[in-house]
């Protein structure tokens, strides 16, 4: 079978597709016959080599944890009943970015009916943690919700989210064609942080007050900047790194202005926990309360491309790679 590796710490040309033996299942697995292969945008990050404080894998490795396709096989202790199910799958111990992969029984998720697979693949790791940031803080309505990076594909599940608690989104992105995205989804205010005087617009809307909510999935500077629009008492999550790391928070600040702060590390979840999450998300989408955005797809052998237009900054919502219809 064909899988993609990264050869060395670089650039997307590092991404190369090699053959790999057929995986066999062991007792309490499956292998999936992949169809579409989630990607994020931490994969680029760990691609180039900066995030190896985090994620400790050294080349070469395949890169990806999810993925959604047929289970094709069962091992031992395992129901036969799986095989020829549409599933999708997370934390693909060895990787995602490949035309089959081996996966435990146990972190396999039934595709609900009313869900194609590729919407499924999309949800898998950003429907996951787009309910891991929003139940927590709990919007409330009427409350303002401001979600950075909000054009990517975790951030136009939680404008939806947010929406549907009945917020009043201010959703923050670069350029015009995400902010007419964001628009769409329903967020009140758009604004382009790229653009001198973001943050005073949002102060803006807010009369000053700040937000009640922010979730940061920028970063950097913008997530800074970001924090000092959130209003005392706000519950914030800093959980985004795409603009240069993830935000550096003030925790005795934080406390002096009664604001609950939450980062990466608190989306963490082992996978009993991940499970019916990632499932509930994927129940929601079937039902029509969420949907995902899918702006690019790449065949798999095309993974260069695909991380380039990840690190382009230009895709509106999810990039998927595909490997069968």
């Amino acid at each position: 079978m064909r899988e993609i590796q990264a050869v060395r710490f670089g650039g997307p040309e590092v991404l190369e597709a090699r053959e790999a033996p057929e995986p066999v299942p062991g007792a309490g697995q499956a292998v999936i016959e992949v169809a579409a292969v989630d990607t994020l945008h931490i994969e680029t990050m760990i691609r180039r080599g900066p995030a190896t404080e985090w994620f400790p894998t050294r080349p070469p490795y395949v890169p990806g944890g999810g993925a959604a396709g047929r289970v094709a096989a069962v091992g031992d202790g395992v129901d036969p009943g799986w095989v020829g199910r549409d599933v999708v799958t997370i934390g693909v111990a060895n990787g995602s970015y490949a035309e089959r992969v081996t996966a435990d029984a146990e972190a396999l998720i039934p595709v609900p009916d009313g869900l194609g697979v590729r919407e499924a693949a999309a949800l898998v790791h950003d429907g996951l943690t787009a309910l891991g940031v929003a139940e927590p803080s709990a919007p409330r309505a009427g409350e303002f919700v401001l979600i950075t990076a909000a054009a990517g594909g975790m951030g136009v599940l939680l404008v939806q989210l947010a929406r549907a608690a009945g917020a009043r989104v201010i959703g923050a992105a670069r350029g015009e064609r995400k902010l007419r995205l964001l628009r769409d989804l329903g967020a009140e205010l758009a604004v382009d942080y790229t653009e001198p005087g973001w943050d005073d617009a949002v102060r803006s809307a807010t009369d000053g007050r700040g937000v009640d909510v922010l979730w940061d999935g920028a970063g950097g500077e913008i997530g800074r900047a970001a924090f000092g629009l959130a209003a005392d008492g706000a519950r914030v999550s800093a959980h985004g790194a795409p603009g240069g790391g993830f935000t550096a928070t003030d925790p005795a600040e934080a406390e002096r202005r009664g604001i609950t702060l939450r980062g990466i590390a608190d989306l963490q979840v082992t996978p009993r926990a991940a499970v019916p999450r990632a499932g509930r998300a994927l129940a929601l989408a079937a039902a029509g309360e969420i949907r995902p955005v899918i702006g690019r797809t790449f065949p798999l052998d095309q993974a260069a491309a695909a991380h380039a237009a990840i690190e382009s900054r230009e895709v509106l919502g999810k990039t998927l790679l595909l490997v069968r219809p």
